[in-house]
């Protein structure tokens, strides 16, 4: 409610110490002065029971005898409960006395401090003019400023927009509920999210690792035939080489016959000597082992391009 200037409270005016003292206790959720029995959380934070049990309630833990869980509204912390649900939760006994003498000052000092008119210094502020929208008194009314004004009872409008302001505090705790209902499903989906991603990771590392072992199969498979191969030539030509080694050999020795020999006609030593030109050898080229080169290239440009069967519609699934 707006008090406009031009009124003045009575000789007792409200201390910081007595606001300070009221904010430590109002409720979060009702937003109003805690209402006894009062429990305290473990976090340390404090409730009204009525509005706890209403938390508990809405977050559709009902059953008493399995417990249950709740988050403190102030700092989020996790309150676990036993199966005697938000009445196991301890009492503030200190909070509830507090309060209780809080009460007492504030009625004793309500007697005393009241908003007096500033015109009719006198007269209590008891009325509230509807034209002008600020409290008046009833002097204001009859003879004053707002004799043409409409007004009403204070107390019916105080306890109007108290009410609307109560309503209006239910639907923000409401939509916060339903905030929080949205906050809970996205976290569960962000651990989904990451439990399936972790998944399709393996499976992929899994299945490439298969293939892996494919090509090194195949790899190891075409090493050994060219290993095969250059074995079976490298023993011919080196059976060869052994042969080529003992003809020739046998020949030097012919040779040193022959030359001895070289005043008679020996012919046969001339054409033994030539026969040596017609032994055994590889065939030109024998030596390559080209036949075994592999093109890779169509086949990398095949893996970079394969999508594995990964379109939007299975992103989206």
């Amino acid at each position: 409610m707006n008090f406009a200037p031009g009124y003045k409270a009575g000789p007792l005016g409200e201390s910081s110490t007595v606001d300070s003292l009221e904010k430590q206790l109002i409720c979060p959720i009702c937003l109003e002065m805690f209402t006894k029995p009062v429990v305290i959380l473990p976090c340390q934070h404090n409730l009204c029971r009525k509005c706890a049990n209403d938390i508990f309630q809405s977050r559709g833990s009902t059953s008493i005898s399995t417990g249950g869980r709740f988050r403190c509204p102030s700092c989020r912390h996790e309150v676990v409960l036993d199966r005697h649900g938000v009445f196991g939760l301890q009492r503030n006994l200190l909070v509830e006395n507090i309060i209780d003498i809080y009460k007492q000052e504030e009625s004793s000092r309500s007697q005393h401090h009241r908003l007096m008119c500033e015109e009719h210094e006198e007269e209590k502020i008891n009325i509230y003019c509807l034209s002008c929208e600020k409290p008046t008194c009833s002097m204001c009314k009859v003879f004053g400023q707002h004799r043409d004004c409409e007004v009403a009872p204070l107390q019916n409008i105080y306890e109007r927009q108290k009410t609307e302001l109560s309503d209006g505090i239910a639907i923000l705790v409401a939509e916060n509920d339903r905030i929080q209902a949205l906050l809970s499903q996205m976290e569960e989906l962000c651990r989904t999210l990451q439990e399936n991603g972790h998944r399709q990771k393996q499976n992929v590392c899994d299945k490439f690792d298969g293939l892996f072992a494919i090509l090194e199969e195949r790899k190891n498979q075409l090493v050994g035939m060219i290993s095969h191969e250059q074995d079976d030539k490298l023993s011919y030509v080196r059976s060869l080489m052994r042969r080529h080694g003992d003809h020739l050999e046998g020949a030097v020795k012919l040779v040193e016959t022959a030359i001895q020999s070289m005043e008679e006609p020996q012919m046969a030593v001339f054409l033994q000597v030539r026969t040596a030109s017609n032994m055994e050898r590889p065939e030109p080229g024998y030596e390559s082992m080209a036949h075994f080169d592999i093109n890779t290239e169509d086949v990398a440009y095949i893996l970079r391009s394969i999508d594995f069967n990964t379109g939007r519609a299975s992103r989206e699934t």
